[in-house]
């Protein structure tokens, strides 16, 4: 696990995935997609990257490409931001029933500055140090490397206060890893996206995941039609919204948002009603 990421964190031994995450703010699992899996994702990429100019200020990357809503364009990355290893980890370090709160392919073209360090909570205005709100991993569709904008990284900087990363921060490591292969870092970490030196493009996906009573980046609700959302796993649809952080947290005139797109959902084993149920009687 990360032997040939340039700073990656050491998850041998009895240093656990989640030990690193919460630790360093950053952890690679490496080749966790197989090449076909790969090739899939970027097939079903290719035209939405061809229908989409580039980006509109530096930190979009005016040579680069991003396709939003994800969700909404192909089932397989439901099945990628629904990837149980990840998931595994999110669980770890979120509270039960997170939202996706993104979910975008990032195409890094040729010729392509580095981004500034920022930290993907930096929506969520809660002073800092703080725990995280959310959870971002970035999967390397093309291998990462040095030159063609492997994402880099300050270990560490989770835990910071005010204290702001210099544009060529000494401490920051470029994370090179194998296509197929994804970074997970926590919502406080200092990051950006490296510079393109070379002559082809960068492909990556970034799911991000936060907090249940925190507000999504991206309005899920209204990004992914209702219809694409019904034919999702429940899993998936949980991560888009349709579910309850106990005890009311996300209903729809008063009921379980799941009935919208669920014509079988009296049928469900309610356990989210049962928790509300008990939750409301304790606060009397």
């Amino acid at each position: 696990m990360g032997g040939g990421c340039e700073g990656t964190p050491d998850v041998g031994g009895a240093m656990t995935e989640l030990d690193a995450l919460t630790t360093e703010g950053f952890v690679v699992l490496e080749r966790a997609l197989g090449a076909d899996d790969v090739g899939g994702i970027k097939a079903a990429l290719a035209p939405h990257l061809a229908s989409t100019p580039t980006g509109r200020n530096r930190f979009e990357g005016l040579r680069s490409r991003r396709v939003y809503a994800l969700v909404a364009k192909d089932r397989v990355f439901a099945d990628l931001v629904s990837h149980q290893r990840v998931l595994e980890l999110v669980d770890g370090v979120l509270e039960p029933n997170y939202l996706l709160s993104a979910a975008l392919a990032i195409h890094l073209g040729p010729g392509e500055d580095a981004q500034q360090f920022h930290y993907d909570d930096g929506s969520y205005h809660i002073p800092r140090p703080r725990p995280a709100v959310g959870v971002s991993a970035i999967w390397a569709l093309d291998d990462f490397t040095a030159a063609n904008g492997a994402t880099e990284l300050i270990p560490g900087s989770h835990r910071w206060g005010d204290e702001r990363p210099s544009p060529d921060d000494p401490r920051s490591r470029k994370v090179t890893m194998p296509a197929g292969s994804v970074v997970m870092f926590l919502g406080t970490t200092w990051h950006r996206g490296g510079a393109n030196t070379t002559d082809r493009p960068r492909l990556a996906i970034t799911p991000q995941y936060c907090q249940p009573w925190a507000r999504q980046l991206e309005n899920m609700a209204l990004a992914v039609p209702q219809d694409v959302a019904a034919r999702c796993s429940r899993r998936v649809q949980g991560l888009l919204g349709y579910n309850i952080h106990p005890p009311l947290m996300g209903y729809v005139n008063g009921l379980h948002p799941a009935r919208l797109i669920d014509p079988d959902y009296g049928k469900r084993d309610r356990v989210e009603a049962r928790r509300a149920a008990e939750m409301l009687e304790r606060s009397r």
